[in-house]
Parts: structure tokens; C-alpha cells; sequence
């Protein structure tokens, strides 16, 4: 069965940083996947973060003007989010996804609160 297990999550100040991770068990390969980090803030609709196709080409959402990377290693099955400047808006339940054709798995989802 495949899981994917995010991690990395917490509580920060604004402007700080966080890095999340998201670990895809065996079972797909991975390298050839489409995955992307997505949030959730309460009362608000699941949006784009940032995803990364198979062949490397990266899409942000409009919030993040630079101040996100997505990463992946495909050789530990896993991809990253680097957040820098983060402010309290970014508070939200952030979901990793892997996406392939008509299969997609999801992560159970990490908190991250920006709050002084």
C-alpha cells in the first residue's frame, strides 16, 4: 500500500523558516510521478502550493512569490518544501500529493502555524 508520510511541521515566528518533507513508501516509482505540496487553512478551500512535474518543470502558487522551493530526491522516494518568510496567512494543514495519470495518493497532512 502506498503511503505518504509528511513531516516537519510546527510552530513558527513570521519571517522564520520551515522545511517539510514527505516520504513515499515502495510500492510506485516514484521518479515518475507528478508531486506537489498542497494547504488547507480552516474555513478555506484546499490551494496549490507548489508542484513538480517528472521531467523537473516546477509551478508555484501566486502566494508564494519566491519565498517556497520544492524539491525531490528520487532515489529516497521523497519531496520537500522549503519555506522562508513565512507569515501568519501561511498558517494551514499542508498535504503532500502524488499524482500519476488517474492515480493520486495524499499525505495525512502537517500543521504549520505562523504566529509571534
Amino acid at each position: 500500500q502506498v503511503q505518504l508520510v509528511e513531516s516537519g511541521g510546527g510552530l513558527v515566528q513570521p519571517g522564520g523558516s520551515l522545511k517539510l518533507s514527505c516520504a513515499v513508501t515502495a510500492g510506485i516509482i516514484f521518479s515518475v510521478y507528478h508531486v506537489s505540496w498542497y494547504r488547507q487553512a480552516p474555513g478555506k478551500q484546499r490551494e496549490l502550493v507548489a508542484g513538480m512535474f517528472s521531467d523537473g518543470t516546477i509551478e508555484y502558487g501566486d502566494f508564494v512569490k519566491g519565498r517556497f522551493a520544492i524539491s525531490r530526491d528520487n532515489v529516497k522516494n521523497t519531496v520537500y518544501l522549503q519555506m522562508n518568510n513565512l507569515k501568519s496567512e501561511d498558517t494551514a494543514d499542508y498535504y503532500c500529493n502524488a499524482q500519476r495519470f488517474s492515480l493520486t495518493y495524499w499525505g495525512q497532512g502537517t500543521q504549520v502555524t505562523v504566529s509571534s
